[in-house]
């Protein structure tokens, strides 16, 4: 079965396909290409391009799809459907034969481990392009690394794509050399690069603004306040300075990930750090549906506590429910195809499920609280919200983030790659866009002029001056009628400051294992007092509750 269907393609995507099938025409050269795009930038359309021209010149049998995640593996089989019209079936960890089916195939990285065996079935018998998406997962050292190679090592041709080609631990991966600086060491001629500023200025891409969000925490400690902010490192005093973890847990970056709450401990601060980070964003995404009806926003979380409080404080401040995402979630993938349908849906709130990979191009706006603080993770994070949604998408990407040195410098590299004229953050708005009809009306019109829909009532998302009451910009760092600094400050306990983890027995032990040990101690010490062991009465003594959690996982493991 062969394909001659006609792709749409880019620019750039008519060049990487040409260079492509140039390389892999040379007598002497390597079986990879490599392809190095921008999140966003249509990697997934480029090497349909390239497996459609390789089948239509009956170089190639079969197709071998490998993606980071099922939500990931999911899109590659529909898209490939529908632009090369070949079926191509999901495999996963539990199949068994799938050499003997008669179609191409796609999995996780995870799947190939444990199919290894299978995919060099498949190589062996037929001739195979192996698409690798997401390479920077296939680590040399790592299980999913060795497993790829040894899968794919009788596959004709390999097409290795990446947005984010340097692994954050400076790991190899599989089949790239890497020279002494981490950049990779791979023929010029076998290599396509296309950055993100040269995607914006190509409109492949929607350009990205950064909203640093500053603060100053107030962290009470018997009779001392220790400030905390993103500036530079809290100072303890020495008579702090033995608490062991007490630094740590003092860092800008992990109380801006902490939930904060009022005295009573369960009512959400809607003054707090996180609440003011949605301000922002909310009024970033009200404008940005003026002009995009259908825009989103995502949340990505550190964790499953931290998603929950944002699901939580979005349903009070916005007064909608968002869609929440994480590993526990029953059916997490039909959740993001619903969000990805549903243009009503304003957020989706995820913990490490929404990374890299997903396509929803209606997503305009990011606040990141991940618990990862690579620049990998942070540039996939950006690639969620600067897909371009159509030829006429006039908007802005834009992330909110707290402000400090490692995230701020990793947003002036990305603000640097684009041209002068694109950083530049765009005015109020004002039009707006009719959900309905698409007419552009005026900012201000109560109703389309065109169709008469009746647009909903703006919220009114502004501060007042506490010096001059004056109304500013949500987003405003002072008042734009006397000068006073807005710089929030947000005071907590230390029990607070340490929400984010305990330090039990010299152990770092984080929130969900904290949480569980709690939850487990109880019924544990119950039922070792009932026992009289005196050994496992001693282990009580000597285990606090709080190492329960991880203690139970220790044995799983066992």
């Amino acid at each position: 079965m062969s394909a001659t269907h006609t792709i749409r393609l880019r620019p750039w995507q008519e060049e990487a396909l040409a260079q492509c099938l140039a390389w892999w025409q040379r007598d002497d050269a390597d079986k990879h290409f490599l392809i190095n795009a921008a999140p966003g930038a249509g990697k997934t359309i480029a090497a349909c391009a390239i497996a459609n021209a390789l089948l239509a010149r009956n170089l190639i049998d079969r197709v071998i799809v490998i993606a980071p995640r099922t939500e990931v593996v999911n899109q590659w089989s529909a898209e490939f459907a529908s632009i090369i019209r070949r079926p191509m079936y999901r495999v996963t960890a539990a199949d068994g034969d799938i050499a003997s089916l008669d179609m191409d195939v796609s999995a996780t990285w995870a799947a190939v481990q444990g199919l290894s065996n299978e995919f060099k079935r498949i190589c062996d018998a037929n001739r195979t392009l192996v698409v690798c998406d997401e390479h920077h997962h296939a680590a040399v050292e790592a299980a999913w690394g060795k497993g790829a190679i040894d899968a794919f090592v009788n596959a004709r041709y390999v097409l290795i794509l990446t947005g984010t080609p340097i692994r954050s631990d400076a790991k190899k991966t599989a089949w790239l050399a890497f020279d002494d600086a981490g950049a990779i060491e791979f023929p010029a001629e076998g290599t396509y690069t296309l950055t993100y500023g040269q995607a914006v200025d190509l409109e492949y891409c929607r350009p990205t603004t950064f909203h640093r969000h500053e603060g100053l925490f107030n962290v009470a400690i018997d009779s001392e306040v220790i400030n905390v902010s993103g500036a530079k490192e809290a100072t303890l005093p020495d008579d702090l300075k033995r608490i062991p973890g007490l630094q740590r847990a003092l860092n800008f970056y992990t109380l801006a990930c902490t939930p904060q709450y009022e005295k009573d401990g369960r009512t959400i601060n809607l003054s707090g750090y996180q609440a003011t980070m949605l301000h922002v964003a909310s009024h970033k995404l009200d404008e940005t549906r003026a002009a995009m009806p259908d825009a989103g926003g995502l949340v990505i979380a550190p964790s499953i506590e931290v998603a929950e409080y944002f699901v939580k404080l979005i349903e009070i401040v916005e007064g909608t429910t968002p869609i929440l995402v994480h590993n526990k979630v029953p059916n997490a993938e039909g959740r993001i195809a619903a969000f990805r349908s549903n243009p009503d849906k304003r957020w989706l709130v995820s913990v490490a499920m929404v990374s890299e990979g997903v396509d929803i191009p209606r997503l305009r706006v990011l606040i990141y609280l991940s618990s990862a603080l690579t620049e990998l993770s942070f540039r996939q994070a950006i690639g969620r919200v600067v897909r371009t949604n159509g030829p006429h998408d006039e908007t802005y990407a834009y992330v909110v983030m707290p402000s400090f040195e490692t995230l701020n410098a990793y947003a002036l590299k990305v603000e640097r790659e684009m041209s002068a004229s694109k950083r530049r953050e765009p005015g109020p708005p004002k039009t707006k866009k009719c959900p309905k009809c698409h007419t552009e009306c005026e900012w201000g019109a109560r109703a389309c002029s065109f169709c008469h829909y009746i647009f909903p009532e703006r919220v009114s998302r502004t501060r007042e001056c506490p010096e001059c009451h004056s109304a500013n910009p949500i987003s405003a760092k002072k008042c734009v009628d006397c000068g006073h600094s807005f710089q929030a400050q947000f005071h907590l306990t230390l029990e607070e400051a340490l929400r984010a983890g305990v330090i039990a027995r010299g152990m770092d032990i984080d929130e969900a294992e904290t949480r569980e040990g709690e939850a487990l101690a109880a019924d544990v010490r119950a039922k070792i007092l009932k026992s009289g062991d005196e050994n496992l009465l001693r282990l009580l003594k000597t285990f606090p509750p709080e190492t329960f959690g991880r203690l139970k996982q220790i044995l799983k493991e066992q």
